[in-house]
């Protein structure tokens, strides 16, 4: 799953513009022109914070014209709509819930069908990557849970590699938001990506909920990159806006991710996955402040 940090206001043009496109809902109509993006990261927006306030087609208009690539978390039945606006469904579902995850191993006949199914769906379009979960823990130990995700994963791997398919399962923290989650440190999740031994599946590195059981957070990035696929963004705390109320400092985040990209050490994208204050004027400032 966003306001600018100290001065980036004065990189937006005329208040007028952002106050156009904080207040659209369900037209891209006055959204300001978009901005010239460097692209050294690969941005992304996810869909679920402005599903209620803007229907997908304005959306993705808006998206596009804000220089964003692609869009995170839609489902299959949104598909056509995100590629007619040449944008990329950046991670689409995989397998796994928060509660009956991967670790649990009864489940592991449901979860390799579901990874069969939409994995072959993503292929068929083009999409880089499906996302997992590696559930709750609920009386599982973290060894037992990392040792029941291994198993499955280390099949479905063999799926997405036939089909040129990424799975990433998303780092979460369980100390505010999902109580119990099991890959809720970097350490658990490198070691799970260690035993998969596949580049078939990574890490979905959210940096809003590392920041909240772990911190450290360009420093875990950097010594973890090989296992990282996929990153969101977004204010802690509350998941907000990227700005100067929260404490996260994005732009040296950003400079750490594109100076990784530059040597080759990750190609995938940056998704702001925050509830906005503005509407899409908070998207777009978040776009220009993480445009390093």
């Amino acid at each position: 799953m966003t306001i600018s940090r100290r001065n980036v206001l004065k990189t937006l043009g005329a208040a007028s513009s952002v106050a156009a496109i904080a207040n659209v809902k369900g037209t891209a109509a006055n959204a300001a022109p978009a901005p010239n993006l460097k692209g050294r990261i690969k941005q992304s927006v996810c869909r679920g914070p402005f599903r209620k306030s803007m229907p997908l087609e304005a959306f993705c208009k808006a998206v596009a014209e804000m220089g964003l690539i692609g869009i995170d978390l839609v489902g299959q039945q949104d598909w056509d709509v995100v590629r007619d606006h040449g944008l990329v469904a950046t991670m689409v579902p995989g397998a796994g819930g928060i509660k009956s995850g991967l670790n649990i191993k009864a489940k592991h006949a449901e979860h390799l069908d579901k990874f069969k199914i939409n994995i072959k769906a993503a292929a068929k379009y083009g999409w880089p990557n499906v996302i997992c979960m590696a559930g709750v823990r609920e009386g599982i130990a973290d060894d037992v849970g990392m040792d029941n995700c291994e198993v499955v994963l280390k099949e479905a791997v063999k799926i997405a590699d036939d089909h040129g398919v990424t799975i990433c399962m998303e780092l979460l923290n369980s100390r505010v938001n999902h109580p119990g989650y099991m890959c809720d440190k970097s350490d658990w999740g490198f070691e799970l990506c260690r035993r998969v031994g596949s580049p078939r599946f990574k890490m979905l590195y959210d940096i809003y909920h590392m920041q909240i059981m772990e911190g450290d957070v360009i420093r875990r990035i950097t010594d973890g990159i090989e296992w990282i696929g996929h990153f969101h963004t977004a204010g802690n705390p509350g998941r907000r806006d990227l700005d100067n109320e929260q404490e996260l400092n994005y732009p040296p985040i950003m400079r750490a991710i594109a100076n990784l990209t530059d040597a080759g050490k990750f190609s995938g994208y940056v998704a702001h996955e925050f509830k906005p204050k503005n509407g899409m004027a908070s998207l777009q400032h978040a776009a220009q402040l993480c445009d390093v």
